[in-house]
């Protein structure tokens, strides 16, 4: 029995609500500028308290607002029901291959956080339990998951890549998607919503025909467990169908001189050299670069840690860089997660404008890496796999069952 289902309802988008999740932005002004420039983008029901209207509100309490912003976007036709449908989903882009997905619902009850604890979806990464916290308090307010998390089928994602690309052929010859959405990137992505039927029964059998790793969305799953949710909104994707860019890090404020912080990393048995000219983000592994106020350093870490996971450069550098040198703990709200939608260059400008007094830039984890990690139980570093294309949020919506 397959551990992935049709939707019971869903909500399908008609146009113009779909938005990059909450949780891709290092500066809580652009998620105000989006919503603005865009008041249906699903954002202002994600972040209710970054819609302009709502500034100044916590999140609690502008939950009351994103309740609203829901029943008026199902009101005015940004939102079209749907019966126990799975929507196929395809991302394209001039000159690139295309993407495929799958909408659906999976059990809460198959996660799995370690290797003596059963279930077929595995999350892999350590959380931030405020963001958790707020997904849970969303999820009740609202009583729909508008954010799905990102799943990759390792057992049989040859078999559902394939079988995707031929449904969503097939669906393209039938007629238009139920909608199109453009991202910041430029691609293209569209949905078809299936109904019962043979389609539907082969691509959810496929789409949960083996282990399911988390690649977005460690606090939205979490968050259905902690909620008491018995299924959890997903996109269910394949190995073909994403990359892995890097993801950075900005610290606002040092906790030492760059001096002291170069020296200290040089007393752990780190090298460390200056980098000339513009920085660039380490094409593999082995050597990390700091861009301080003034000049750009590249930091090869010691192999400190007892196992190929603990040196990880991820890994070395939450241990011996934030936590050793700085005395910081990975969720210090000095340091900001940086996505690798923002370059090398943006990160410098950081520093240079004096917006923050450091930027980390490491290489990205390879696809190759992070199944083999999380197949044998194994948890990633807090925020070290930024998965491209994202799934957008807002475009399928599913309707939580009531709960006595």
């Amino acid at each position: 029995m397959t551990v992935v289902h049709p939707i019971t309802r869903a909500w399908i988008t008609t146009g113009g609500t779909g938005a990059q999740n909450y949780d891709e932005f290092a500066d809580d002004a652009e998620i105000t500028a989006i919503i603005e420039a865009n008041p249906h983008s699903a954002l202002g029901i994600e972040m209710p308290h970054r819609a302009p209207e709502s500034l100044g509100k916590s999140f609690a309490d502008a939950l009351p607002d994103a309740v609203s912003r829901l029943a008026e976007a199902k009101a005015d036709g940004s939102y079209t029901p749907a019966e126990r449908v799975v929507v196929l989903y395809r991302i394209s882009a001039p000159g690139e291959e295309s993407a495929y997905g799958l909408f659906a619902m999976v059990d809460t009850d198959q996660i799995s956080t370690r290797a003596d604890e059963p279930g077929l979806v595995i999350r892999n990464e350590d959380v931030f339990i405020a963001k958790v916290r707020e997904r849970v308090a969303l999820a009740e307010a609202l009583g729909h998951l508008l954010s799905p998390v990102l799943l990759l089928q390792t057992g049989r994602g040859d078999d559902l890549h394939a079988a995707l690309a031929a449904a969503a052929d097939a669906a393209g010859a039938a007629g238009a998607p139920a909608a199109t959405d453009t991202d910041q990137a430029g691609r293209t992505h569209a949905i078809w919503p299936i109904g019962p039927g043979p389609v539907q029964d082969e691509l959810t059998a496929l789409a949960g025909g083996g282990e399911l790793v988390v690649a977005d969305g460690n606090h939205r799953s979490l968050a259905a467990q902690t909620g008491g949710l018995p299924r959890f909104l997903a996109v269910v994707t394949t190995p073909a169908s994403v990359a892995i860019q890097p993801y950075n890090r900005l610290v606002s404020e040092l906790t030492t001189s760059p001096q002291e912080l170069l020296d200290r990393l040089r007393a752990a048995g780190a090298q460390v050299t200056p980098v000339p000219g513009p920085v660039e983000v380490p094409a593999t592994g082995g050597t990390v670069v700091l861009q301080l106020p003034g000049q750009a350093y590249a930091v090869t870490l010691p192999h400190t840690g007892a196992s190929r996971l603990e040196n990880l450069d991820h890994a070395l550098v939450e241990r011996l860089l934030l936590r050793d040198a700085l005395g910081l703990d990975p969720g210090d709200k000095r340091i900001t997660y940086v996505g690798g939608d923002y370059p090398a260059s943006w990160l410098a400008g950081e520093v240079e404008a004096g917006r923050a007094e450091l930027a980390i830039l490491i290489a990205p984890v390879t696809v190759d890496d992070f199944v083999e990690v999380n197949l044998e139980r194994e948890k990633m570093p807090r925020k070290s796999t930024w998965f491209t294309p994202k799934a957008r949020g807002g475009l399928v919506v599913a309707e939580l069952p009531d709960r006595a």
